[in-house]
Parts: C-alpha cells; structure tokens; sequence
C-alpha cells in the first residue's frame, strides 16, 4: 500500500492509498495475462511495468531494513504524481512511463510540490530509457535497469 502524500498546504487531496503487488507474476497470474507478449502488448501493460518498478523500489528499501517513505499524489483535478520518496524534509517526484522517451510532459505534475512548504528535490521520469539523461536541470530520465 502506498499512501497519498498530504498536508495543510496541499488541498483538493484523495486520500485513499494505492495498492500494488509486489509479486507481478502473480498478479499476471490472478488477472489472466500468462503470456509475455500478452503483458507487454496488452491494455494493461503500463500498469504492470509501473507496479515492477514500485515492487523493486519498496524491496530495495525492505532488503536495506527501512520503510520504504513512499507517497503519491493525485488530486481531484487528475494531476497526479506516480510516487513521491519523502526523505530528511525533502520531496523527490518520481514519475514511472513504459515508454524510451516520454517527453516533457511527464514531469508537468513536479511543480504542485512547491507548494508543499517543504523542499523538492531532483525528479526522475523512470522508462525504458537506454540512459541517465538530464529532463532539465533538477528533473532526469532514469532507466528501469538502473533500479
């Protein structure tokens, strides 16, 4: 369970928690897309390569004996951001695309943290990228390898 990121400075909040397997064979499984080519191709494909991503950030932190400080954000305007990683007063966007170039425009969402009242950090787009590129200049595209 990930919960929605929130304080007094941030309004029109949902507030109820995002919920994802951390065993996306499974979760192939329980939906009945068994095949690689199913999952790749399929409706769901974006959904299942976001929750991998999220499965390997939460173990990474599980296998480092921490809880994972993870939230998203999504407001009743549908600006949503996938997941924000909370640490030493510090806000870091992360934004999960199944896709080796998603453009400018998966970072547009970063800017609602400044009115957190509290600091925001570098932002990552994680995608298929073949490379650590620059977005602009707190804001970078991360391939999924690299977690």
């Amino acid at each position: 369970m990930v919960e929605p990121y929130f304080n007094n400075a941030l309004k029109r909040m949902i507030k109820s928690p995002k919920m994802y397997f951390l065993d996306t064979g499974l979760c192939a499984y329980l939906t009945k897309w068994t095949t690689p080519e199913a999952l790749e191709a399929g409706a769901m494909s974006g959904a299942f390569f976001e929750t991998w991503v999220v499965g390997e950030i939460v173990k990474s932190y599980y296998n480092a004996g921490k809880r994972p400080p993870l939230y998203y954000y999504r407001d009743k305007d549908q600006r949503e951001i996938d997941l924000i990683v909370s640490e030493n007063n510090t806000l870091f966007p992360i934004e999960i695309k199944k896709s080796a170039s998603p453009g400018k425009d998966a970072i547009r969402h970063f800017g609602i943290l400044q009115n957190s009242g509290l600091e925001v950090g570098p932002g990552n787009v994680i995608c298929l990228a073949s490379d650590f590129l620059p977005i602009e200049k707190n804001n970078w595209y991360v391939p999924a390898w690299l977690i």
